[in-house]
């Protein structure tokens, strides 16, 4: 059984090229404050459910190869654990790192947590494409 990464890949597609904009300092600049905060929050937001897609494949492609019972009641750091030892993500402790961030984005709103995102969300990135590489390489 092989996973849909199709969404995964739409989404950190998007998030990449909001990151771009809104990291070019150059553009940002031309816009009015209120385009610039909506592109930023947009950016969080995209951040928030890109995270999701990405702990969901990693779950769901651990269920097919290692086995339901396995995976059934771990905690998400176990699931990142589970997931670097299978080659899938290369570091855990940035993803408890993201998992953070995306708590603290999804559960409070205000411009410090929204720049801290932003910050982590062009690292996140780089890491979400190569979880999205991993499980197409490994993807029967």
């Amino acid at each position: 059984m092989s996973l849909n990464l199709t969404p995964l890949s739409k989404a950190i597609e998007s998030a990449e090229q909001l990151f771009l904009l809104v990291s070019d300092n150059d553009k940002m600049s031309r816009l009015d404050f209120v385009v610039q905060n909506g592109l930023k929050s947009g950016l969080v937001r995209n951040f928030e459910f890109t995270y999701e897609l990405c702990w969901k494949a990693m779950r769901r492609w651990l269920e097919i190869n290692i086995g339901r019972d396995y995976i059934d009641g771990i905690t998400r750091k176990e699931l990142f654990r589970m997931s670097a030892e299978n080659h899938l993500i290369n570091n855990p402790v940035k993803w408890f790192e993201y998992n953070e961030a995306r708590n603290l984005t999804s559960h409070t709103y205000n411009e410090a947590q929204s720049d801290k995102a932003l910050v982590i969300t062009g690292e996140f990135i780089a890491e979400a494409r190569n979880l999205l590489d991993n499980l197409r390489n490994k993807n029967d």
